[in-house]
């Protein structure tokens, strides 16, 4: 490997740790305010806490990689202005796009990295926080999950432990379900079977069940049952998907899909996560043309600021996409690479006289 190819990429790496890891702190701080904030009124261990908080922040940081690489980008140009190193590459006949595709190589390559090996630790994290963090809420009582064998749910009314199996889920609508109750020493009080339960509020409509009680079943119309759950708190138990690993995904994409639920979430997130190391390349290619265009400002910090207004605007038109995708206004494929396809012709277009600057 040539000199000046590793002086460039060590550079570029010690800018993207220094920045990683001062957003990495500024985030586990707030995390661990957020935690002592909740348990100031439980008895739990000093440190529990603090380990709540760095279970949490990798998931976090996750999701603010596209901004650390940006501002790392500026860092790395800021110090090579500053010491007029880019000068030096530039006389020795270095140009300022190889530059850029060197740092954008490595930019790739980290990102894969973060897909492959940091995504996975963080949803690992992440599933255990929820699970240590549930012990201390309501939601402790209540479980549900979808599997091969369909829905299940975990739900308690008063002393009565209710499991409920559904086969399909559809809008406000569990299909071919089967309900059993039991009384607080897990003794069953009755069985149900309905083929379609209306879910969309707490308190169930059953038009049609079959009601089994010791040895005797009986048909029952109208039955009205009481439960935790309902379509829209069934959603909300399934949105948190960075918790679940890559391999996870595409499981819980297959189960989905046997249950007859939609699998549009899934595919969303990814579909975002193959896309990463794209995004993170075009935000490293964008914040070096803005050091470039910014070279004779004389203030550092007004360089930073475009880069973070262009990153901001980036950042809620990439939301704009996703809502419509998710929505299905828009095909999945429209919602996340339409975006990046625009990203990229703005900096190709930007890119053109890069050389004489």
């Amino acid at each position: 490997m040539k000199t000046y190819i590793k002086f460039i990429i060590i550079s570029f790496l010690k800018s993207f740790l220094n920045i990683f890891l001062i957003m990495f702190a500024l985030v586990l701080i707030l995390n661990l305010l957020s935690e002592l904030d909740f348990f100031k009124n439980l008895s739990v261990d000093n440190f529990f806490p603090f380990y709540l908080a760095l279970l949490n922040s990798l998931s976090l940081i996750f999701e603010m990689f596209p901004f650390i690489f940006l501002i790392s980008t500026q860092f790395f140009f800021i110090n090579f202005f500053k010491n007029n190193e880019l000068d030096i590459f530039k006389y020795s006949g270095l140009k300022n796009i190889s530059i850029i595709n060197i740092i954008g190589l490595l930019t790739f390559f980290i990102g894969i990295l973060i897909i492959v090996i940091f995504y996975n630790l963080s949803s690992n994290f992440k599933n255990i926080y929820l699970e240590l963090k549930s012990k201390y809420t309501s939601d402790n009582k209540y479980l549900a999950v979808i599997t091969n064998n369909g829905l299940w749910i975990k739900d308690k009314i008063s002393d009565k432990t209710i499991i409920i199996n559904a086969n399909k889920i559809e809008p406000n609508y569990l299909v071919e379900t089967f309900i059993s109750e039991f009384n607080k020493d897990f003794e069953v009080i009755r069985n149900i079977q309905a083929e379609k339960i209306n879910i969309e509020n707490n308190e169930w409509l059953i038009e049609d069940a079959k009601l089994f009680v010791q040895n005797t079943s009986t048909q029952v119309y109208n039955l009205k049952f009481k439960s935790n759950f309902n379509y829209k708190r069934i959603q909300s138990l399934f949105s948190n998907l960075s918790s679940l690993s890559i391999i996870e995904l595409f499981e819980l994409k297959k189960n989905y899909k046997l249950l007859g639920y939609s699998t549009v979430e899934v595919d969303i997130h990814i579909q975002k996560l193959s896309s990463y190391p794209f995004y993170f390349l075009l935000m490293t290619i964008l914040s070096s043309i803005i050091m470039y265009n910014s070279r004779n400002f004389k203030n550092p910090s007004l360089k930073i600021s475009i880069g973070l207004f262009c990153s901001v605007i980036i950042y809620y038109i990439n939301n704009f996409f996703y809502v419509l995708g998710s929505t299905e206004k828009i095909t999945l494929i429209v919602a996340i690479w339409v975006p990046l396809i625009l990203l990229s012709l703005t900096n190709f277009l930007m890119l053109r006289n890069i050389n004489e600057k």
